[in-house]
């Protein structure tokens, strides 16, 4: 029996290897190895990738609007001392000038 991991699309056991990229029979979905095996490993992860841990500091991507205000949190702003939790918005942090704030990670890179 093969130890290829489903199909992420349609969860069909039938994929098989074409090189560096699996392939599911069934639907035609195609995926790397490599990010099934970096999608299995658990935690919470940045916009590229990287894992991210308590205590980090991290880089925002993209301009962020602030719920209830008027203001924005700019590209590039480093946030420094994360914290991880569970929930819709990973990460809790405080940035100077806004206070604490709830960030998702997808719109982070570690710094």
């Amino acid at each position: 029996m093969s130890d290829l991991p489903a199909c992420p699309a349609c969860q069909s056991p039938y994929t098989y290897q074409d090189g560096p990229s699996l392939i599911c029979p069934e639907c035609g979905h195609e995926w790397s190895l490599e990010t099934t095996e970096r999608d299995a490993e658990p935690g919470i992860r940045d916009a590229h990738g990287n894992p991210l841990n308590d205590g980090d500091t991290v880089t925002v991507i993209k301009d962020l609007k602030v719920k209830g205000s008027s203001s924005v949190v700019k590209v590039g702003t480093k946030v420094k001392n994360i914290r991880l939790v569970d929930g819709d918005h990973d990460i809790d942090c405080k940035i100077d000038g806004f206070g604490a704030m709830k960030l998702k990670s997808m719109y982070v890179k570690k710094a």
